[in-house]
């Protein structure tokens, strides 16, 4: 009964804020202290409580009314952390107001009058009754105040943390305690596991949950290129002015890192028990990514008094990326990665009672926090590197990347999995680690093969590029770009994985493909160049793809005879329009799929998706890098030449082949994906439009790097076919034999150096991220749906 009570009250004190025309004094206790004094509101009722519309009508008709809330919910925060909420009552009002700010503070961000409110410094509210705000620091803005006594409740004994206390009678004082002795889990710097509490996690995760509403200023404002404005909650929570930076920041990455959601490996266990820790680990790793998102630079706000002398220089640093970029401790190391690996494979994880373990939501934002690590650690990329451990990694996100490839809600999902490998491949060593075999089986749904985990990947880009919907098109460049990467390290392809290349090329070579848009060919160039890899490199243990190329020499000599005048030019893009979509369509010997995987199926109906920017061109996305003698990587300086043709006639005028004259230069890429496709099709449909010209097609023709593999069937077809004429043989076993012992030293041309494609982060790739994290943030967090039906303008919310 009294839960209902309480809610009624809760509910006429929002009726009474809502119809109030005149300012209410800060100053009057009783009437604000019913939002809060209130002992059995669940967030949920909150938002429930508190609609939408009657937000906004606060908003516009009575504003004081907002601001006082907002200062007397603040307020009342700030004395929590300073007393450390001794009693039950305290804790409770606390929670109480974390919650409504969190309801408020969306509406306060889609008004752009009311976003610099909390920026200001609230001139007399309650200072008759009540000076805590301003006691100590002078005038802070009304934000400042907020963050740091959120940080200061998050390190908060009996409430937050385990206290540390002596006796009954002793008291830990909120001013003088040392966070770092109160990290919430043992990992990276802390070796104490505290007990579990899972009180303690449910107010943190209250707590993280308004963090990251504070955070969220940035999903309302549109998506700019200027990459030296900086969301202001971020910069001053991840600055020297929070004094529990260091910890907060090892309490998040360790507590994600150590989770186990398995348990202890009691089946249906998460039936039976609720995990508080699950609920606190989405948000840890939600509100790592979003203060990872930058390094520093100049918060769009108008200075605050204190603030105005380092706003001189390039900006306060963020101390969350300073720490993460300075972890080195192997054992970190190790702890982070095995602890990211094994959340990751969770989904993936099979036993033979249906529904027995729990599976984890949260792999988007571990691949974008996993992603960070290796951006701002380049000593963490090494270790993950540096031993097969990186495979643990790699088999999920192609687990994923498979799943996901029908699915258009989910094309966030296979851009950041294709980020990270085309991070990866910019290594040798992440080629090199390919060759370890592929014993795992993962049920996927792919063909059955046997061979290493380069077999795993090439498998796995092939049913992408061939059963993946449309929209996967701008990643093409990327995945072959993976594989052109991995290719000289390669030592050994499985027969399955060298007919996909090989089906690939003979789908990407067809006229009506390379004639129908102006950047097809760049993938025939990338096949090309990944087969002349193996063949200078790795030809000993290749002669599946020896032999796959042997069988397939025809697609190779049309590729050289290719026509190029205006005539055949018309006639292949005829045959276009008669078969529509022929790279899937044509067979490939698909064979049985492993056993207990699922077909990659498309979204729901009415699935909801957030819109993402384009992607950038392969060419603005890395730099080239050749590699030399004793294997070190000198960066390649593009020409001059290049740089200077404008894109459209870049192929004419000679750049590489494989760079972009996609006309997609920086302007393009802040177009969200809806725009682009209205581009392109506006492009396609307007008479002006590009067509193939006769002189575009020699300018890369003779640019096909064909002489090696031309060179190779010069010496081999012959052999192979006498074999097979002297002993009427039809069996592959026997020319694969001859095969693996021949030899071509001496016959071939000159080894060409190696060149990898490294990742090159821009303005457009972090405008892609940031539009990419937010809209998983927004579509994540539905109990309760935060910022749902609020006015968010960093992308659109579409229903599929």
């Amino acid at each position: 009964m009294g839960s209902t009570d309480s809610k009624l009250n809760f509910r006429k004190a929002v009726i009474q804020l809502t119809t109030k025309t005149q300012p209410v004094e800060a100053t009057d206790d009783a009437f604000w202290d019913q939002f809060w004094a209130d002992t059995t509101t669940t967030v949920q009722d909150v938002f429930a409580l508190v609609p939408a519309a009657e937000i906004r009508a606060v908003r516009e008709e009575s504003p004081s009314n907002l601001a006082t809330l907002c200062y007397k919910a603040v307020e009342k925060l700030v004395q929590g952390a300073e007393s450390g909420c001794p009693t039950e009552r305290e804790k409770q009002v606390v929670l109480n107001c974390t919650r409504i700010l969190s309801r408020i503070l969306p509406y306060i961000f889609e008004d752009q009058d009311w976003r610099g409110f909390f920026w200001s410094t609230v001139p007399g509210a309650g200072r008759a009754g009540s000076d805590e705000l301003d006691d100590d620091d002078g005038a802070r803005p009304l934000a400042e105040s907020l963050l740091l006594a959120i940080a200061d409740l998050l390190f908060c004994p009996d409430f937050t943390v385990h206290s540390h206390r002596r006796g009954p009678d002793s008291v830990e004082n909120m001013q003088s305690i040392d966070s770092c002795e109160y990290i919430w889990e043992a990992g990276v710097g802390f070796a104490q596991s505290p007990p579990l509490n899972y009180i303690h996690d449910l107010n943190r995760a209250e707590l993280l949950r308004l963090l990251l509403t504070c955070f969220s200023e940035a999903m309302y404002l549109p998506s700019s290129t200027d990459n030296s404005v900086l969301n202001p909650w971020v910069t001053f929570f991840c600055s020297t002015e929070n004094r529990h930076a260091l910890p907060l920041f090892t309490s998040l990455l360790n507590v994600v890192c150590a989770y186990d959601p398995v348990g202890y490996g009691i089946p249906y266990n998460h039936l039976l028990f609720s995990d508080y820790r699950e609920q606190l680990v989405e948000q840890a790793v939600q509100i790592l990514i979003v203060t990872l998102e930058h390094d520093g630079g100049v918060p769009h706000r108008p200075p605050s008094p204190s603030s105005i002398e380092e706003q001189e220089t390039a900006g306060p640093e963020n101390l969350f990326v300073n720490y993460l970029s300075r972890i080195h401790r192997e054992e970190d190391f190790d702890f982070v990665l095995k602890g990211l690996a094994r959340l990751l494979t969770n989904p993936l994880s099979q036993t033979y009672l249906p529904n027995s373990t729990k599976k984890i939501q949260f792999h988007q934002e571990l691949l974008v926090l996993f992603w960070k690590l290796c951006d701002f650690n380049k000593k963490f990329l090494f270790f993950v590197l540096k031993s097969s451990d990186v495979l643990d990694i790699l088999v999920p996100i192609l687990f994923y990347l498979n799943d996901a490839r029908a699915d258009q809600s989910r094309v966030g999902l296979m851009h950041i999995g294709v980020f990270i490998l085309l991070l990866l491949s910019g290594e040798r060593n992440f080629g090199v680690r390919l060759n370890k075999p592929y014993s795992v089986h993962v049920p996927m749904d792919i063909p059955v093969f046997t061979g290493t985990h380069a077999d795993l990947l090439i498998v796995v880009f092939h049913k992408i590029i061939t059963t993946g919907h449309q929209r996967l098109q701008p990643l093409f460049d990327c995945l072959l770009t993976i594989v052109v990467n991995v290719s000289p390290y390669l030592k050994s392809l499985s027969m399955v994985a060298a007919n996909k290349l090989l089906h690939l090329l003979e789908a990407f070579s067809t006229t009506w493909f390379l004639f129908s848009v102006a950047q097809n060919h760049h993938l025939v160039f990338f096949l090309l160049e990944a087969f002349n890899n193996i063949i200078q490199y790795q030809f000993d243990g290749n002669c599946n793809l020896v032999y796959a190329i042997i069988r397939k020499r025809n697609v190779f000599h049309q590729l050289a005879n290719l026509p190029s005048d205006s005539v055949c030019i018309q006639k292949g893009l005829q045959r276009k329009r008669k078969t529509p979509d022929v790279i899937s369509r044509t067979s490939s010997q698909e064979t049985v799929s492993m056993e207990g995987s699922h077909p990659a199926v498309p979204a729901e109906p009415g699935t909801l998706k957030t819109s993402l920017v384009a992607i950038p061109a392969i060419d603005k996305l890395t730099e080239k890098s050749q590699v030399s003698e004793d294997g070190t990587m000198v960066s390649v300086q593009k020409t001059g030449a290049s740089q200077a043709a404008p894109s459209e006639q870049s192929a004419v005028a000679g750049t590489s082949d494989t760079e972009s004259n996609s006309g997609r230069d920086n302007e393009d890429v802040f177009y969200t994906e809806a725009e682009m496709e209205r581009r392109r099709f506006s492009i396609a449909s307007s008479t002006s439009s590009w067509a193939p010209t006769p002189e575009w097609v020699l300018s890369w023709k003779s640019k096909l790097p064909l002489q090696t593999i031309m060179r190779l069937l010069q010496v081999l077809v012959p052999q192979v076919e006498k074999i097979c004429i002297d002993k009427g043989l039809t069996d592959e076993s026997e020319i694969l034999k001859f095969l693996q012992h021949g030899t071509l030293v001496g016959l071939l041309p000159v080894p060409h150096p190696i060149l990898i494609r490294k990742y090159q982060a821009n303005a457009g790739t972090a405008m892609w991220f940031r539009t990419y994290m937010w809209g998983v943030v927004y579509l994540r967090n539905v109990d309760p749906p935060i910022w749902y039906d609020t006015d968010v303008r960093l992308f659109e919310i579409q229903k599929m």
